[in-house]
């Protein structure tokens, strides 16, 4: 069973919830926790909380004291604990979710944004929790997310080559060893994440320092050992689960992560959805084009409350007269 602790703190509260095996797992509130609706924010992989940061700086001012913000790690990321790798799973990553859900947000509507990874924990827990879809899960938001095949198009391909294929036999076989390697992540991986995060505009320096302090703070164990299980993903079957509820699906155009193509296709397996296309944003669009990014999500709390006080209506998603796809140019 889940547990937590709270300890007031100047940014949110900061609170400890234990997963249900174990693991501490770092969660951050923001905002009464008997608002009428409660928004979790699920970051992406080798990422943390403070990767919603900016995001967070649009949304908390226009939203007050009527919403529920929640933020957490993953197991293995930030301030969150380490685990047995055979548990870094996205599989286990929903199950925390759920554990996070139990332990700050009981009762109440729920909306799930997650990024990247994110994006992909909160498909799993779809599948894995299908009676909370339409009944406590009242949205999602989708970003730089896919639903399957992040290894056929994009940088993902790499995941087959055998560079990735040695690391991740690596890890198996030393994860001590691997577990202390921050100087290898550093100096091999932080280059090519760095490139590949970031779109073809101009970052700001803050963006910059803040997408590396993140990198450089994940293991290699912990980026390792994701690997197999973002190889596997594949949550087409799911999709319909989603059917009942308002959803955002956004992306950069220029994300050589997760191209811009796997938020077409998860959004025309969709109804009720709104897809937005960020011109020139590469994977790590929450910090690079927050203020845009949180403008979508605010607009995706509104029509998940709107369907919320008319259960009989289903309200359908932003739908521009060029068609279901809304793009901002950079």
């Amino acid at each position: 069973m889940s547990t937590r602790t709270r300890a007031a703190d100047h940014d949110g509260h900061h609170l400890t919830v234990t997963a249900d095996d174990g693991v501490p797992i770092a969660v951050r509130e923001f905002g009464p926790a008997d608002a009428p609706l409660t928004v979790v924010f699920v970051h992406g992989h080798c990422l943390r909380t403070e990767s919603w940061e900016l995001l967070r700086g649009y949304l908390q001012p226009r939203w007050g004291e009527d919403a529920h913000m929640v933020f957490y790690d993953h197991r293995g990321h930030g301030n969150s604990g380490m685990a047995d790798p055979a548990t870094y799973t996205i599989d286990q990553l929903a199950l925390d979710l759920d554990a996070v859900l139990r332990a700050v947000a009981p009762t109440g509507p729920i909306v799930l944004v997650g990024h990247s990874m994110g994006a992909m924990t909160i498909l799993a827990y779809a599948r894995l929790f299908p009676e909370t879809i339409g009944t406590r899960i009242a949205g999602v938001g989708l970003l730089a997310g896919a639903a399957n095949s992040v290894t056929r198009v994009g940088l993902g391909r790499l995941l087959n080559g055998p560079a990735v294929t040695s690391l991740r036999v690596a890890v198996r076989r030393a994860p001590r060893a691997m577990a202390a390697s921050k100087h290898f992540t550093r100096h091999i991986f932080e280059p090519i994440m760095r490139e590949a995060s970031l779109g073809t505009r101009k970052v700001s320096p803050r963006v910059l320092a803040v997408a590396t302090a993140m990198l450089n703070e994940t293991s290699l164990l912990t980026m390792a050992s994701f690997l197999e299980s973002l190889m596997r993903f594949d949550e087409t079957a799911t999709l319909h689960r989603l059917g009942a509820i308002p959803a955002l699906v956004l992306a950069g155009s220029a994300d050589v992560v997760i191209p811009f193509a796997h938020s077409v296709v998860l959004a025309s397996q969709l109804d009720d959805v709104e897809l937005v296309r960020l011109d020139g944003a590469g994977h790590s669009v929450i910090m690079e084009r927050a203020q845009e990014v949180a403008a979508a999500i605010a607009t995706l709390v509104d029509r998940a409350l709107a369907a919320l006080a008319n259960p009989g209506e289903r309200p359908r998603g932003h739908e521009p007269e060029c068609g279901p796809e809304l793009a901002i140019a950079g």
